[in-house]
């Protein structure tokens, strides 16, 4: 960012925000084991409006880490427009979670994890976030805070 940039307000932000939760497909996931060794792997991702689900095995590192801790940290992958989402986690089987939010997933993230084949091999998490910060480099750094506690600050 040079000198003469903008530096956005919060709700500039937000709407920024919301845009990439509708536009982007894949989003980093990081979560860690009860002892806290770490995992990161990025996962396709679909914003609902107010919570971002996920989809993966649920024996892997990560579906495992996220039924077992209940909690996630998500990035978008631009370092230049950071956006970090920590939240709590609630785990569905494919067959619990509203055939809607399913198919939108399906549609967005170009594979179903319902599909034929797969069993009951994968789950769908649902990450409801309580902290959303976000910022274009250091002059953005003040008010990064959009939400604290689950509550929107904009």
């Amino acid at each position: 960012m040079g000198d003469d940039a903008v530096v956005r307000g919060q709700e500039q932000r937000k709407r920024d925000l919301l845009e990439r939760l509708e536009r982007e497909a894949d989003i980093w996931v990081a979560s860690a084991d009860g002892q806290g060794l770490p995992c990161l792997v990025p996962l396709s991702f679909l914003w609902d409006g107010g919570a971002i689900w996920l989809s993966t095995r649920r024996t892997n590192p990560t579906g495992r880490n996220l039924r077992e801790v209940g909690r996630a940290r998500l990035s978008l992958a631009d370092t230049r427009d950071v956006v970090l989402i920590g939240g709590t986690v609630e785990v569905f089987a494919p067959d619990q979670v509203p055939a809607a939010t399913a198919d939108a997933f399906a549609a967005k993230a170009l594979w179903d994890p319902r599909r034929p084949g797969n069993g009951s091999s994968y789950a769908y998490y649902r990450v409801a976030p309580t902290e959303v910060q976000v910022w274009h480099e250091e002059p953005e750094l003040p008010r990064r805070h959009l939400m604290r506690n689950g509550v929107w600050s904009v």
